[in-house]
């Protein structure tokens, strides 16, 4: 019998966990633009629903809700079934080495499950519903009223180096006491926290899932919990709060990949204020429909928020000083834009446009684009690196999603004009797959993960520079060996954090959600294993941040 036809519209209406348990295969669709060169696979409604939940949690970050691609290639029926389900089983299982993960060899897939996705993207994908401003309102829980929270810091905790860690699969974050090592709380939030921002004052912690749950953290409770939460769409990955003077903790901002726009915020309760679409024209004078909010920063020169919109390349200098008469500053860069930070000064915000090999340089003081510096293949450098370099002065640097180099950018166009926003230097790290490269103001150490290479070697272990003699090249140290995890499967060493101090080093060891996992600290003079954190309440941590550093924009 075949398949029931459905289009989705009739669940236009639904949160995203009622819009991915209802709907069903649409293996009747009309085609696309682009005729498919083969016939749509077919899907059971429960088979669809399991792919659906996949994609969201595995894929739609990098190819997008509608699978145009953007860090990831596009996913569109007339490319997917022109390669047929046996090639992309086999992309899907082992990965490569430019930052698709090995889904199947890792464990984190079945065999079932591979054949399974690799059926789903050869169908039409379904469009999500919106999510407006009454939407958002209704989602809110003030948990604990600001009346009710406390004038004054109420523990002991050194909330300075207080680490806030990605719980993935578990959909929480773990509070940890970064002088003890010991676990404060573990905080239920939304699924895959993407990324913890502090607020101004370092009273509040801000982490948003990539379901698009915001929670707010008290920091001064006796014991740091949630006092309120909102949904701002269906995926979403951004999220800052106001830090220009004047504006302390009164605003915070959140981006959504679903539906793609932003939200302002009260800074202590969540109230949503303003909502502002993205949709719009590209860079290339083409319409996007589905313009993801990448990353945000809150400008220290001016009360506005840096907002990047991944596949238009719009960086937006919002102003929040009237909300009522928003004034915003676009500035066209390079399409793709999706995370990036300060350079050491906290005037110039540089941001990789991954898919163009890219990296944009804003000038957050005179709000115009100071550059765009070419790279290597798909730069993610997380905030990127800060340090001064014995010949080229100060620089910052990304490492690749694509290739195994690290690109290290002129940052000083003052003393150093001459190397000013361009590559002074490239060096090679292990190879393709890094996320995060990582340094501090008090360390030599220049740390290179490379967590989504799909050689166990290269993602199991981290490699380390000397800034001060960048070439001689890279020590490997074996965190994940030094984690000694029971079972197999991924075992993935991801993003280094610094403490406060700047004298030891944190790592995620990744391991499977029904596995083991760890942290793993590195003391930095050293370069030696401190300790290993394990509990077996931390399921597949993989982002860290170090409350101060995350404050101070310290990198």
């Amino acid at each position: 019998m075949k398949a029931k036809s459905w289009r989705f519209t009739a669940l236009a209406a639904l949160p995203l966990s009622l819009w991915l348990s209802q709907a069903s295969a649409d293996t009747t669709a009309a085609a696309p633009a682009t005729p498919p060169t083969a016939s749509a696979p077919t899907l059971t409604p429960a088979e669809f629903d399991h792919a659906r939940q996949i994609y969201f949690e595995r894929c739609a970050g990098c190819h997008g809700v509608l699978r145009k691609g953007a860090t990831g290639k596009p996913l569109t029926p007339d490319i997917t079934r022109a390669r047929g389900s046996e090639y992309l089983k086999t992309f899907i299982k082992y990965g490569s080495p430019a930052g698709m993960p090995n889904w199947g060899t890792s464990g984190d897939l079945s065999d079932t499950e591979v054949d399974l996705m690799a059926r789903y993207i050869q169908l039409d994908p379904p469009t999500p519903p919106e999510f407006s401003l009454a939407d958002i309102e209704k989602s809110r829980k003030n948990i604990v009223p600001v009346a009710k929270r406390p004038t004054r810091k109420m523990n002991q905790y050194n909330l300075d180096n207080l680490f806030s860690v990605t719980l993935r699969d578990a959909g929480e974050v773990a509070l940890i006491d970064g002088d003890s090592k010991k676990i404060i709380n573990i905080v239920k939030t939304g699924y895959a926290v993407h990324i913890s921002r502090m607020s101004a004052s370092g009273r509040y912690l801000y982490v948003i899932g990539r379901d698009a749950r915001l929670d707010l953290i008290e920091l001064w409770l006796p014991r740091p919990d949630i006092v309120a939460e909102v949904k701002i769409g269906l995926e979403a990955r951004s999220v800052e709060t106001s830090k220009y003077k004047g504006y302390e903790d009164k605003y915070a901002v959140a981006g959504s990949y679903w539906p793609p726009q932003y939200v302002i915020m009260e800074g202590d309760t969540l109230k949503p204020l303003k909502v502002v679409s993205t949709r719009g024209m590209t860079v290339d004078n083409e319409y996007h429909p589905e313009p993801r909010v990448a990353s945000i920063v809150a400008s220290h020169f001016h009360p506005e928020f840096v907002i990047n919109a991944k596949e238009t390349g719009k960086i937006m200098m919002v102003n929040y000083a009237d909300l009522n008469n928003l004034k915003t500053t676009t500035i066209d860069s390079a399409k793709f834009l999706h995370d990036g930070g300060f350079d050491a000064t906290g005037r110039y915000f540089l941001v990789a446009a991954n898919a163009s090999n890219k990296i944009a340089v804003v000038d957050t003081k005179e709000d115009k684009l100071a550059a765009l510096v070419d790279v290597g293949k798909t730069p993610h450098p997380g905030r990127g690196a800060n340090f001064v370099h014995p010949k080229f002065g100060p620089v910052w640097a990304t490492s690749h999603l694509g290739d195994e180099t690290i690109s290290l950018i002129g940052t000083d166009p003052v003393a150093h004009k001459a190397q000013a926003w361009k590559v002074v230097q490239t060096v090679k790290g292990q190879g393709g797959g890094s996320l995060f490269i990582k340094t501090h103001p008090k360390s030599s150490n220049l740390w290179v993960d490379t967590p989504l290479n799909p050689d166990a070697k290269l993602n199991q272990s981290v490699a380390v520079f000397d800034t001060r003699n960048l070439e001689a090249g890279f020590q490997v140290l074996p965190v994940a060996e030094w984690a000694n995890l029971k079972g197999d499967g991924a075992k993935r060493v991801v993003q280094a954090e610094y403490n406060k101090a700047g004298d030891e080093v944190w790592f995620s060891v990744w391991g499977t959600k029904d596995g083991e996992s760890a942290l793993v600290v590195v003391d930095d003079k050293t370069r030696k294993l401190k300790t290993v954190i394990k509990d077996p309440r931390l399921i597949t941590p993989t982002g860290k941040f170090n409350a101060y550093n995350t404050q101070h924009d310290i990198y």
